[in-house]
C-alpha cells in the first residue's frame, strides 16, 4: 500500500516540498499519459502510481487550484501552462518518477519536457495513448458527476454514489461540470484537441507511444496497461513489447 501523498510540491510549485515522500517500489517510471476527457486516465493514473510507486501528477489539480469556479478555464495558453510545469520541475525529476497526465500537449510542449528531463540525466520510459470510439467517451462525459468539495467523482451508470446525486465522503450534492458537456460537444464536433497527429508523431518516432484500448472495465484497462507496460532497455530509451 503506497502512503497517501499531500503533493504540496507540484500544488504549490517553487520551493515548496511534500511532507509525504513517494515510496519506490523499484526503478523509478516516467510516463506521460494521452487521451481525450473522459476516457480514464485520471484514473489510470492512480492505479499506476500505487503499482509502480511513481507519483501521479495532473495539470488539472493545479489549474483547479489557481483558478478556481467559475474563473477556471481548464485550456490555459500553451505558454502559460508550460510555465506553470517549468515552476515544478523538480517534480518531474523525482527520483520515485511520475505519471504525467495533461501534458504535453504541443510537440513544444513534449520538446520541453524533454529537454527538462535530459538536463537532469533522465528521460522518458513511454507515452500511453488510451482510444475509444467518440461514441463512446461522450457517453462518459455526460454521465460524470463530481463533488465539489472533495472532488471525487463517479458515474451515473458505472460508478454510481450509494445515495443518488451526493457523494459518499462528503455528502455534497453532486454536480455535472460544464467542462463535460462542451467537450462532449466538441468531441462529437471533431473539434477537441485531445491530442494532434503531430505529438503523436513526435512520440511515435522516438518508439515511446504506446496505444491501449480503454474497452472494459477499470481493472480490464489497467491490466492491459500493466501488460503493455514491459520495458526493455533499447539504446537511451525504453521500448514496449
Amino acid at each position: 500500500m503506497i502512503a497517501p501523498r499531500d503533493h504540496a510540491a507540484w500544488l504549490q510549485g517553487d520551493a515548496a516540498v511534500c511532507r509525504t515522500l513517494p515510496a519506490r517500489l523499484g526503478a523509478p517510471r516516467r510516463i506521460v499519459l494521452l487521451g481525450p476527457p473522459g476516457i480514464g486516465k485520471g484514473t489510470q493514473a492512480g492505479l499506476l502510481s500505487a503499482a509502480l510507486g511513481a507519483c501521479a501528477l495532473a495539470t488539472s489539480e493545479i489549474i483547479h487550484g489557481l483558478f478556481p469556479p467559475p474563473a477556471l478555464n481548464r485550456r490555459l495558453p500553451a505558454d502559460t501552462l508550460l510555465e506553470l510545469i517549468r515552476a515544478r520541475s523538480h517534480c518531474l525529476t523525482c527520483p520515485a518518477g511520475f505519471i504525467l497526465d495533461g501534458f504535453p500537449r504541443t510537440v513544444a510542449h513534449a520538446e520541453a519536457l524533454d529537454h527538462l528531463l535530459q538536463n537532469n540525466d533522465c528521460s522518458l520510459d513511454a507515452v500511453i495513448l488510451y482510444e475509444l470510439p467518440v461514441s463512446l467517451i461522450v457517453l462518459r462525459l455526460l454521465g460524470r458527476r463530481v463533488c465539489p468539495t472533495c472532488q471525487k467523482t463517479y458515474h451515473v451508470k458505472a460508478r454510481p454514489p450509494r445515495i443518488t446525486g451526493y457523494c459518499d465522503d462528503c455528502q455534497t450534492m453532486l454536480t455535472q461540470q460544464r467542462e463535460d458537456r462542451l467537450d462532449a460537444m466538441r468531441l462529437m464536433q471533431g473539434t477537441h484537441p485531445s491530442h494532434s497527429p503531430r505529438l503523436l508523431g513526435y512520440y511515435q518516432s522516438r518508439g515511446l507511444l504506446v496505444k491501449i484500448s480503454a474497452h472494459g472495465t477499470t481493472e480490464e484497462i489497467f491490466m492491459r496497461t500493466i501488460d503493455t507496460f514491459k520495458m526493455t532497455r533499447s539504446g537511451d530509451h525504453y521500448a514496449a513489447r
